[in-house]
């Protein structure tokens, strides 16, 4: 067994904003692991905003070469409970190590995942492509550079319902917002009225991740489903967003991967809620990864690699009207700088 990890920059189509930051640059580090004459890929972004950067990743990373090269594991699972204590504090690094020893463990038994896990492609949901906050005209413009059958419109501004009454003018389209722990509780039950009037979907994690108290209130009252994106990042959260939220959106990336993704998926549903994935603005590594596990979801966010201004990786064809996976077994993904 072999692993190696670089990093890479994906520059982004346009400035990308939301309640906390701005971003043109997202950095990414990618994992490989190679065994008989197999590679897996898999992929994490940096995120500020969590402390995690392309330098702490790759160190964690470092620390986990001994456990993965020399000790024995055998599927996916193994792997990452014999290395839970290294990424205690880091799974993003996880995230990428987990996701490439699916993609090695799947293509070994050749086999695409969405095949191995008894998934139908043919279920999966539509995507929402995804606007940052901007201007409204440079919002509207960017509705029209992408034309799509639903929106997910980032908000956390002083003026957040002005934003959405002059989209809805642009579009017949379904919205989803995520104010990403901008608002109070009274404003998100204030804004669901209105939200609701003009065809949005759901409010994703309206409220900052410690407001439980506010979010009784939300889940009580509010027009409008609501659903736990930083209220949920691990496991242990799913049960403690049951009766705050009506559904999770889980974040591979920040989970550890998919080994725990699916498990927080499969609770969730135990407890009646909604589910979801969403990306962290990875290349078609990463997104090609959660397609896999899409149609499991009620909802999905996995427009990451529509966002960037080159693509380093080839992998899933998404369009409005249809997922295309890649030929390959496992994920499937490939690197552009690595086969061309």
């Amino acid at each position: 067994m072999k692993l190696t990890f670089f990093v890479r920059d994906l520059a982004l189509k346009h400035t990308f904003t939301i309640a906390h930051q701005s971003r043109d640059i997202q950095d990414t580090v990618i994992v490989k692991l190679e065994d008989k004459g197999f590679y897996g890929l898999g992929e994490t972004t940096t995120n500020p905003f969590y402390g995690m950067t392309q330098e702490n990743i790759c160190m964690s990373l470092e620390d986990s070469r001994r456990v993965v090269e020399t000790e024995p594991w055998e599927t996916p699972e193994q792997l990452w409970e014999i290395c839970k204590e290294i990424f205690v504090d880091n799974p993003f690094a996880h995230c990428a190590l987990d996701m490439a020893a699916w993609d090695l463990y799947t293509k070994k038994r050749g086999k695409k995942l969405y095949e191995y896990l008894n998934l139908n492609p043919k279920a999966i949901p539509l995507t929402n492509f995804t606007i940052g906050i901007d201007s409204v005209d440079k919002m509207i413009a960017k509705m029209k550079e992408v034309v799509w059958p639903l929106y997910k419109i980032k908000l956390g501004t002083d003026h957040d319902l002005e934003i959405i009454r002059e989209l809805r003018k642009h579009t017949d389209a379904p919205f989803r917002i995520d104010a990403n722990c901008a608002w109070t509780a009274e404003q998100a039950i204030e804004y669901a009225v209105e939200l609701k009037k003009l065809n949005v979907e759901f409010m994703e994690q309206p409220l900052g991740k410690d407001d439980l108290v506010g979010m009784k209130e939300v889940f009580k009252y509010s027009k409008l489903p609501v659903i736990a994106d930083e209220s949920c990042i691990v496991e242990s959260d799913v049960k403690k967003c049951h009766g705050l939220f009506h559904g999770i959106n889980v974040k591979l990336v920040k989970a550890g991967g998919i080994t725990p993704g699916l498990r927080m998926i499969k609770e969730a549903k135990k407890l009646g809620m909604k589910t979801m994935v969403g990306c962290m603005t990875e290349s078609s590594v990463g997104i090609t990864a959660i397609a896999h596990i899409a149609p499991l979801l009620d909802y999905v966010d996995m427009d990451g690699a529509m966002l960037l201004k080159k693509d380093i990786a080839r992998g899933v064809i998404i369009t409005a009207e249809s997922v295309i996976f890649p030929e390959g077994n496992g994920i499937g993904a490939e690197l552009v700088d690595l086969v061309d």
